[in-house]
């Protein structure tokens, strides 16, 4: 790849030829299949800290990836550099590697008969013109709204706007090329308020194909500093049993555990504690879970999946009960199941809700704890145990009454979903888990 091409569809030409040439020179070498992963991306990141410029970092990398095959014997290798040399020495490492596997009755290609034969223009690619200056410029002026909103916020530390755009092509030797170009845009303020000696650290950010959909930078900074400020004064609460409202921005995870549990690797692996658990009520059954692959210009979209398969969409949970894993080729073959064309994750989770906003549902909740912070890795996915270290803020009478710091909120995913009470309508946007706030029915909640 010529050093100075243009990152954007303009590149997909010759970042298929080049796949065509890798595909080739694996062939020609012995491989009995392959497939490759061609990439070529730049960005631009500037960083900002009490008014000051922190960073300024321009990035441009490209390189490929190529697994092949020898029968069932499977060997991978990646490079970053691109020329024909490269190509024969990749090609060669992965061949070695291959010969000295083991064989794999799961291993190879999906069938050739399962390729993508249409791939949609999902719209994803949207090149913000921005200059370094310019990008400086709103990064300083969303920090500087931060410290104007309240005289409590005493320090920054950090607002960062990034730009990047990049292409990927994917083909192997059935025949298939698929390629697409795409961006993300994004800004983000972490400030920290000061009162009677103690701080509080919190942020706000907003993320998008489109730079010039992202949020008001001042709006941005603005809510950054509310954050931080509400949290002054946080304290520990009594060990109980109460509701726990999950903010939208940290209900995404609940279901990315879920997604975790139910991803074939996992199963295949018996690791998870939802093995054999197709056609279970997991959830309330007014609750679903909706893959939507090809909603255009949003973060998760995909035309097809890891392994060449058109993406589709589907309901991985309807009415509460499990409808499907998540499954790329070698973990369905595995499972001896199809595959769900998940190869490389889900495209666009969709979580059913109903019509009241976070408000409402601490009105429903009466007594309990908001959680919009969650530190650790406290899942044990084989179990379903949950224990978080978690903020937020206590919940009396449906309305908020003081901030909560130093406490863990605990249970198992299994009970966790099921006693799901509400999602509200308080949508997040900026996942590729779309869901609002999420009501759990109790949880342990252990503090002082």
């Amino acid at each position: 790849m010529n050093a100075s091409a243009t990152v954007g569809p303009q590149a997909l030409p010759e970042l298929q030829a080049q796949v065509e040439r890798i595909i080739h020179e694996a062939a020609r070498q012995g491989a009995s299949a392959c497939e490759v992963a061609v990439s070529l991306e730049q960005g631009l990141s500037t960083s900002v800290r009490q008014g000051e410029v922190e960073t300024v970092e321009f990035n441009r990398d490209q390189g490929f990836g190529i697994t092949l095959y020898v029968g069932q014997r499977k060997g991978s290798a990646s490079t970053s550099a691109s020329g024909e040399a490269a190509i024969r020495e990749t090609v060669a490492a992965a061949l070695a590697i291959a010969k000295h596997a083991s064989e794999d009755d799961c291993a190879g290609l999906a069938d050739a008969g399962l390729m993508a034969s249409e791939l949609p223009d999902l719209d994803l690619y949207h090149p913000w013109a921005i200059t370094p200056e310019q990008a400086i410029e709103q990064a300083l002026s969303c920090e500087a709204a931060a410290f104007a909103h309240d005289a409590r916020i005493k320090n920054a530390d950090g607002t960062t706007l990034s730009t990047h755009q990049g292409c990927r092509v994917y083909g192997n030797s059935h025949g298939f090329i698929g390629g697409y170009a795409s961006t993300r845009h994004s800004l983000s303020c972490v400030m920290i308020a000061e009162a009677e000696g103690l701080m509080q650290r919190d942020y706000w950010y907003d993320v998008n194909r489109q730079g010039e959909l992202l949020g008001a930078s001042a709006l941005i900074g603005q809510r950054a500093a509310e954050r931080a400020v509400s949290r002054l004064g946080a304290r520990p609460v009594p060990t109980c049993e109460v509701p726990v409202l999950f903010a939208a921005e940290v209900a995404t995870g609940l279901f990315g555990h879920f997604l975790a549990a139910v991803s074939g690797g996992n199963l295949y692996r018996k690791s998870s504690f939802l093995e054999g658990s197709l056609g279970q009520q997991l959830f309330p059954d007014w609750l679903s879970l909706e893959e939507r692959p090809h909603i255009a210009r949003a973060l998760g979209s995909g035309s097809f999946d890891g392994d060449g398969l058109a993406t589709y969409g589907k309901f991985f949970v309807e009415r509460g009960e499990l409808q499907s894993y998540i499954l790329g080729t070698y973990s369905g073959r595995k499972l001896g199941l199809p595959s769900t064309a998940n190869s490389g994750g889900v495209h666009n989770l969709f979580v059913s809700h109903g019509d009241d906003n976070q408000a409402a549902l601490l009105k429903r909740m009466g007594r309990g704890l908001l959680v919009t912070e969650l530190m650790g890795q406290g899942l044990n996915l084989l179990t379903g145990d949950y224990s978080r270290g978690a903020g937020g803020y206590w919940v009396e009478s449906g309305e908020i009454q003081f901030p909560v710091q130093e406490v863990t909120i605990a249970g198992n995913l299994r009970d966790m979903f099921r006693q799901i009470v509400a999602v509200g309508n308080d949508l997040e946007l900026r996942s590729n888990i779309r869901t609002g706030s999420v009501l759990i029915e109790r949880m342990t909640v252990a503090g002082s």
